[in-house]
């Protein structure tokens, strides 16, 4: 006991927020987002490794394989990620850590072995299997980084997660630019291995939260909340799907948009796209501000908002508004993030935070899928991405104000909200 109590004091000089456990989280994240993000990077290398070129001369006769077979694929991927709800509930049953580095190993592993895989569905397969095990990989994070930091440090420990999860999207999408060719999607996405590998290490110092050691039992099957907390985890998971249903599109179809419609140049895309690093960074540390000074239900429904007004006003029709409507809607989506991580973590008691967790995630691919469909059909019927945009970017600033319906949680100590 003496070392862990050593440990302990140790910490104990440091902010709640910046503790070798949480730091140890956070490399999670990374290398999360590494093996999540590999599959966008690299989805039209694989078409163009494991397909046929077309014969015409349009970029899109070059992918190698149809549109459709690559947007299937695609969506398989992300709806993947459901699967998530019940390995992050089983987490409220045993134990965060354990939970934590199976589901690590099991989405780092088979994302590594895609690097090898023989075929286009094959490939598919490997990374879809290992989705939702990232995607709780990246739920747990925040519910560990929000049990493990006090009510003072709990915004800046998500902003930390947060920011760890863009760090490896990052590093994954500057290898990708190292790394030209089609089969250097191989490389890529072999990059999975380097946290494989180091996680033995990283476990050592990945601890169970000590709220979480003392938590009373999850009852019923899981993803069962409560009917006490069901009104309130119901309205937090349905903002959340409803940003979602901005960013999923707004984000996905800057290519397209950019090249195909404005006639934007690849390097000014790929320059805007280097741009969302600082510009999701900013986002971050506002809302981490804005978190503890202003409230985490004023911050997450004015950063919603402006998620939406942003995502209207890239697609309004010039290249200036792409670039400062995108620029603008990184920012605001991440400041997103540390007020309802935070909201997670304080509208509930710990036997049921890492289901809650789950069912944001599940909110947000729901979301995401919802909004990539709609916006299409928008886009179809009405003639024209601007229209799409303004419609579902109205549709999410407006539906911002139901954080008004939720209690204010600034300043709560999660031990409060244990039952007696």
């Amino acid at each position: 006991m003496k070392p862990q109590d050593g440990e302990v004091a140790r910490d104990a000089r440091r902010p709640s927020w910046l503790t070798v456990p949480m730091i140890t989280v956070s490399a999670l994240s990374v290398a999360a987002g590494i093996a999540q993000f590999a599959v966008t990077t690299v989805i039209g290398d694989v078409a163009a490794h494991f397909g046929e070129p077309g014969t015409g001369d349009e970029a899109i006769a070059q992918l190698g394989l149809p549109t459709t077979t690559i947007g299937i694929a695609l969506a398989m991927v992300r709806l993947a990620s459901l699967a998530s709800l019940p390995a992050a509930a089983m987490a409220d049953r045993y134990g965060r850590r354990t939970v934590l580095l199976i589901v690590a190993t099991f989405g780092l592993a088979l994302t590594s072995l895609s690097a090898v895989a023989p075929g286009f569905w094959w490939y598919v397969a490997m990374v879809a299997f290992a989705r939702p095990a990232l995607s709780t990989v990246n739920a747990l994070a925040g519910v560990v980084a929000a049990e493990e930091a006090d009510s003072h440090g709990r915004s800046s420990a998500l902003a930390l997660i947060a920011a760890a999860y863009g760090l490896g999207s990052g590093i994954v999408s500057i290898g990708r630019g190292l790394l030209p060719g089609e089969a250097s999607f191989r490389w890529v996405m072999a990059f999975s291995l380097i946290p494989l590998l180091l996680l033995p290490l990283l476990a050592r110092k990945v601890r169970e939260p000590a709220i979480a050691r003392r938590r009373g039992p999850a009852a019923g099957l899981p993803g069962r909340v409560p009917r006490q907390y069901a009104g309130r985890v119901a309205l937090l998971a349905g903002l959340t799907g409803t940003i979602a249903l901005a960013t999923g599109p707004g984000f996905t179809y800057l290519f397209v948009y950019g090249e195909g419609v404005l006639g934007a140049s690849p390097l000014l895309l790929s320059t805007l796209v280097l741009g969302a690093g600082p510009a999701g960074l900013t986002g971050i540390l506002i809302g981490r501000w804005g978190a503890d000074h202003l409230g985490r239900t004023l911050t997450a429904g004015a950063s919603m908002a402006a998620t939406g007004a942003a995502v209207a006003y890239a697609y309004a029709g010039q290249p200036r508004d792409l670039i400062l409507g995108y620029l603008l809607a990184i920012a605001a989506s991440s400041a997103f993030a540390p007020p309802t991580g935070a909201l997670v973590a304080e509208l509930v008691p710990t036997a049921i935070r890492a289901t809650v967790a789950g069912w944001g995630t599940v909110a947000g691919v729901l979301g995401a899928v919802i909004g990539l469909t709609s916006f299409g059909v928008l886009a179809d019927l009405t003639g024209g991405f601007a229209s799409a945009a303004r419609a579902i970017g109205s549709l999410v600033a407006i539906a911002a104000i139901g954080f008004w319906w939720l209690p204010e949680t600034l300043g709560v100590d999660l031990e409060d909200l244990e039952p007696a």
